[in-house]
C-alpha cells in the first residue's frame, strides 16, 4: 500500500451564507412546480395518444341500483320466509305428494324424506301463493265434472215415428218372450234322461257332418251366405259385387242379383220369405262397402228399392224378426233402424267409438246387439232406447255376434281369435271359447233349439260346438282360404259355409 493511499480524504469546507433565503427559496419553488407540471401533462398527453390511457366519455355507474336490486332480494327472501311460516302444510305424505303433483312438481326427489317434501311443498306454495293449490283442485274437479258429464248418456227428442215404432216393437215382443218362457218351462218338465238321450244323439249326427255340396260360386272371394226361412234357397254375396241365389240342396243358380258396384258385405233373405212373402214383395236385403243398401224380390235381377242414409262402408244388414224392420252397421260409428212400411230411417243410433261392424236382433224382437271395431258390444233395447248391457272383454274387434234361440245366450266372435259367450241375465261373460288360430268371421247358433254354436274363422276352417258344455264336437276343413261366412238353415239340417277361395260349402250329417 502506497503512502498517498494511507492519507486521510480532504474534508469540504462548508458554505456559510449571511442574509434571508425565503426570496430565494420561493423562486426554487415555483421554477420546480412548473418544470414539473409541464412534464407531467406532456407525459399524459404523449399517454393518451399512444392509447396507453383511456378516459371515459362521461359514462357513470350507479351504485344505488345496485345496492337497491339486492336490498329488494332480499326483502323477498326474507317475505317468502315470512309467508313460509304462515303456511299450514299437511302432515300426511300422501296429501303432499298429491300437492306436488297438482303443482306440476315432482313428488319425490332423489334421497328426499317425508319431513323435506313438506317442506319442498310449502317453499313451493309460498312462492306460487297459498292458493294455487286449492285453485288446481277446483281446476282438477271441473275437469273431472265435464269429462263425467261428455261419458253420461244422453237423449234427444225423437220423431213421432219412433215412438210408434217403439209401442209396436213391444206389442210385438212381449207375446212372443210369453211363448218363448212356456216352451222353457215345458222343456223343463222333460226328464233328464230324455234330454241326455236327445243330446247325445244331437252330438253323435254332428259328429257324421261331412261335405255334401261344393260350389265355385263366384270370381271373387264370397263374403256372405244366407239361407231363406224355408231352408230352400242360399243367397251369397261376393266381392265382385253379385249377389247369387242358389237351390239347396243340389246348388244350382237360381238367380244373380245385380246393382253393386263394389264389394258386398252382406245379403240376407226376410224372415218370411219363401214363407209366407210373395215373390214380388221385398224378400232379401244387401249392402256394400261403398254405403249403399238395396232391397230384392225373387222376380227381378234389378234392385226394388234402395236406401240412402250412411256415408261410409256399411258392413252388414240384419232383419228384424217380423220382417218389418231392417238393421244397417256401418263404419261412420253408427247403426239404423229402418221402417219399411212408413219407408224411412226411425232410428240413427251412435254409441260405438269406431265403426260398427254386425248387427243382430233378439229372437223375440225386443233387443238389438251391436259388436265393431272398438273391441265393445252394446244390447240395445229397441222399445226404449236404452244400451241395456255392455259388453267388454274382447281384446280385439268384434266381427260377428248371434242370439241364442234360448234368449238369454250372446255369442260374440272377435279378432283376437275367440269366441265369447255371454250370459244376459247377469251381464256377464260365461264361457270364452279358444276357438281358432285365426279372427272369428262368423258365429251362428242352431235356430231351433241352441244346441250347438258354429264358428268359421281365418284359419280355413268352420267348427261346432257343444251348448252348453261348448266342447268341440267337428271341425269342418276343406276350404283353401279363409272362411268369411257361416249359417245354419232354419231346419237345423244343413251348415254352409263361404270362403276366400271363392266357393261356398254345404256340409250334412251322414
Amino acid at each position: 500500500m502506497s503512502d498517498g493511499e494511507d492519507a486521510a480524504p480532504a474534508v469540504k469546507k462548508s458554505r456559510v451564507f449571511y442574509g434571508s433565503l425565503e426570496e430565494k427559496e420561493r423562486e426554487r419553488l415555483s421554477s420546480e412546480a412548473a418544470s414539473s407540471a409541464a412534464s407531467g401533462s406532456d407525459a399524459v398527453k404523449a399517454g393518451i395518444e399512444a392509447g396507453n390511457i383511456n378516459i371515459s366519455s362521461g359514462e357513470t355507474l350507479e351504485m344505488e341500483e345496485r345496492v337497491s336490486e339486492r336490498q329488494q332480494e332480499a326483502l323477498a327472501a326474507f317475505e317468502r320466509r315470512r309467508r313460509a311460516r304462515q303456511i299450514t302444510v299437511s302432515t300426511d305424505d300422501a296429501e303432499v305428494k298429491a300437492g306436488l303433483r297438482a303443482l306440476g312438481e315432482p313428488i319425490t326427489l332423489f334421497g328426499e324424506g317425508p319431513a323435506d317434501r313438506r317442506e319442498r311443498l310449502r317453499s313451493v306454495l309460498s312462492v306460487v301463493g297459498p292458493d294455487a293449490l286449492k285453485k288446481s283442485r277446483r281446476d282438477e274437479e271441473r275437469a273431472k265434472r265435464s269429462q263425467d258429464e261428455c261419458q253420461q248418456t244422453w237423449y234427444h227428442e225423437g220423431s213421432a215415428s219412433l215412438k210408434d215404432a217403439r209401442l209396436w216393437l213391444a206389442k210385438y215382443s212381449l207375446p212372443r218372450a210369453m211363448r218363448r218362457l212356456e216352451a222353457a218351462r215345458a222343456q223343463r218338465d222333460v226328464t233328464e234322461a230324455t234330454r241326455t238321450i236327445r243330446q247325445q244323439e244331437l252330438h253323435k249326427s254332428l259328429r257324421n257332418l261331412n261335405n255334401f255340396c261344393s260350389q265355385i260360386g263366384d270370381d271373387r272371394p264370397i263374403s256372405f251366405c244366407h239361407f231363406s226361412a224355408d231352408s230352400k234357397m242360399l243367397a251369397t254375396a261376393s266381392w265382385s259385387g253379385l249377389c247369387k241365389l242358389w237351390s239347396v240342396p243340389d246348388c244350382n243358380l237360381i238367380r244373380t242379383l245385380r246393382g253393386h258396384n263394389t264389394n258386398v258385405g252382406a245379403v240376407v233373405f226376410r224372415p218370411q220369405a219363401g214363407v209366407s212373402l210373395d215373390q214380388s214383395d221385398v224378400n232379401l236385403a244387401s249392402c256394400a262397402a261403398d254405403g249403399s243398401v238395396k232391397l230384392w224380390n225373387l222376380e227381378s235381377d234389378e234392385p226394388v228399392a234402395d236406401i240412402e242414409g250412411h256415408s261410409e262402408r256399411v258392413s252388414r244388414v240384419s232383419w228384424h224378426p217380423s220382417g218389418r224392420f231392417l238393421g244397417t252397421t256401418s263404419y261412420d260409428r253408427s247403426w239404423r233402424l229402418w221402417d219399411l212400411e212408413v219407408q224411412e230411417e226411425i232410428l240413427h243410433q251412435e254409441g260405438h267409438s269406431k265403426g260398427v261392424h254386425d248387427i243382430h236382433f233378439h229372437p223375440d224382437g225386443s233387443l238389438a246387439a251391436t259388436g265393431g271395431l272398438d273391441s265393445f258390444g252394446r244390447v240395445w233395447d229397441l222399445r226404449t232406447g236404452r244400451c241395456v248391457v255392455f259388453l267388454e272383454g274382447h281384446l280385439k274387434e268384434i266381427y260377428s255376434l248371434h242370439f241364442s234361440p234360448n234368449g238369454y245366450h250372446l255369442a260374440t266372435g272377435s279378432g283376437d281369435n275367440t269366441c265369447k259367450v255371454w250370459e244376459l241375465r247377469n251381464r256377464k261373460c260365461l264361457y270364452t271359447v279358444p276357438a281358432h288360430q285365426n279372427l272369428l268371421s262368423a258365429v251362428r247358433f242352431q235356430p231351433t233349439d241352441g244346441h250347438f254354436l258354429l264358428t268359421g274363422a281365418y284359419d280355413n276352417t268352420a267348427k261346432v260346438w257343444s251348448h252348453p258344455g261348448w266342447t268341440p264336437l267337428k271341425t269342418l276343413a276343406g276350404h283353401e282360404g279363409k272362411v268369411m261366412g257361416v249359417d245354419v238353415s232354419p231346419d237345423g239340417k244343413l251348415i254352409a259355409t263361404c270362403s276366400y277361395d271363392r266357393t261356398f260349402k254345404l256340409w250334412l250329417s251322414e
